[in-house]
């Protein structure tokens, strides 16, 4: 009852917070839907949409889809393609070929990465653990950039490496261009995925006990001790604390495609992922995903009621061997 209450909490938050109903979708079905998801039309210069491009919902251990909409058009992630930097590397990491404890050196081009940064300098020197931190908590780009001249030698080299992981995984609808999923520069392409795929790929990590301990985390100081140049990095996943059971993953913004989730929680023993792709604006994003965070825990919860009971020892004794 406590759990249950505290999901009803954090979707009433969300309301509390700006919106003054909630949002629509809490009364549609979980089945799937392969229009887009939008009520209105998107803002000039930007393919997002209200509330959303697409969405989905599902158990993550089977991968069942609980509820889906638009979930198979194609928009930007955003900052939440850094989830298939860490899968790489963690998976780097349980093979042996990198560990934590390895220094990642600045290039001139990651200290020149805009955007959401740890303003990297360079030749400075960080372990990994530390830049995967600022890569999942700060949304780094500079640690992007590092990172990827660390494992793959270069950027271009390490897109490679996350195109190929997203054609192993079934990511059918996915191509990568960048390492951080910031917009493209002049002659270059944006990163394409769909709420389906990022689904894909949470589940996937997942399955990496370190993806939660990066996600989870809501604040940490990066360069500790070192006066002004200590960055305090907070998360920028405002469900994390505010809906119960919430302990990742990740969220993107760009201008051209607005406000991108993929999040996850765990309840009585259950856990759901959540994405929600390209929405207009933050609280919209926020909203909808808390609301769909308890929509799948609600869709669950039904599953198990209604699941037939397992047969008595009594019964299972009158089945006839042999058949």
């Amino acid at each position: 009852m406590k759990q249950a209450t505290g999901l009803v909490f954090g979707v009433l938050f969300f309301v509390a917070i700006g919106l003054l109903e909630l949002p629509a979708v809490c009364q549609t079905s979980a089945k799937s839907s392969s229009s887009t998801a939008s009520h209105k039309p998107a803002h000039k210069g930007t393919i997002a949409r209200t509330p959303y491009l697409g969405a989905i919902v599902v158990e993550a251990t089977s991968g069942k889809v609980l509820f889906e909409q638009a979930a198979d058009v194609k928009g930007y992630p955003a900052s939440v393609l850094k989830l298939m930097d860490l899968l790489i590397i963690l998976e780097k990491i349980e093979r042996g070929q990198l560990s934590l404890q390895d220094e990642v050196p600045v290039s001139a081009k990651a200290a020149k990465t805009g955007g959401s940064q740890v303003w990297l300098a360079e030749r400075e020197s960080f372990s990994l653990d530390e830049m995967l931190y600022a890569l999942m908590v700060q949304s780094a780009n500079d640690a992007a950039v590092a990172l990827a001249e660390k494992v793959a030698g270069s950027t271009d080299a390490f897109v490679e490496l996350m195109n190929r992981k997203a054609k192993e995984l079934g990511m059918t609808s996915t191509v990568f261009h960048s390492v951080h999923g910031l917009p493209p520069a002049a002659g270059q392409e944006h990163d394409v995925t769909t709420a389906r795929d990022l689904s894909i790929l949470c589940r996937e990590l997942l399955k990496h006990p370190d993806t939660l301990r990066y996600t989870s985390t809501r604040e940490r100081k990066f360069r500790p001790d070192s006066g002004s140049k200590t960055v305090v990095m907070r998360t920028h996943n405002h469900l994390l604390g505010h809906v119960d059971g919430c302990d990742g993953l990740k969220t993107g913004y760009i201008a051209q495609a607005g406000f991108s989730i993929a999040v996850t929680a765990s309840h009585n023993h259950q856990r759901v992922i959540v994405v929600i792709l390209d929405s207009t604006d933050l609280k919209t994003r926020d909203s909808n995903a808390a609301a769909l965070v308890a929509k799948g825990f609600d869709l669950l919860s039904h599953a198990t009621a209604s699941a037939p009971a397992a047969p008595s020892q009594h019964a299972s004794s009158a089945i006839p061997s042999g058949h």
